[in-house]
């Protein structure tokens, strides 16, 4: 009786202790950085909106893979109360930040 006791307490102590890890893991960075400075833009033919109140979101590289990779602009719809705020590569330090396209509140 009492190795029984003593498994069944052992074998909740194991599960409790497995049942309530935590994984930890780093914050992501706000910003990818690239230690050579992002191409220029290429040329874009923008053509007619897919609807009216639509608007151009210019394309843009972004750091992948170790290099840049360009992303295609594309039409977006409005979201009333909010203004976009395009994409930028920012120069930090030794390398280049992106900041991310995103809305934000009027």
């Amino acid at each position: 009786m009492k190795g029984s006791c003593f498994r069944i307490a052992t074998a909740g102590v194991l599960l409790s202790v497995a049942l309530s890890g935590c994984i930890v893991a780093p914050a992501p960075a706000p910003g990818v950085i690239a230690y050579s400075a992002p191409p220029a833009p290429q040329v874009e033919v923008v053509g007619v909106a897919p609807a009216p109140g639509y608007f151009w979101i210019g394309g843009n590289y972004f750091w992948e893979g170790g290099r840049y990779a360009w992303h295609p602009g594309y039409w977006q719809a409005p979201r009333p109360g909010y203004r976009w705020v395009p994409h930028a590569w920012n120069h930090a330090g030794n390398g280049w930040r992106m900041a991310p396209g995103h809305w934000v509140r009027r």
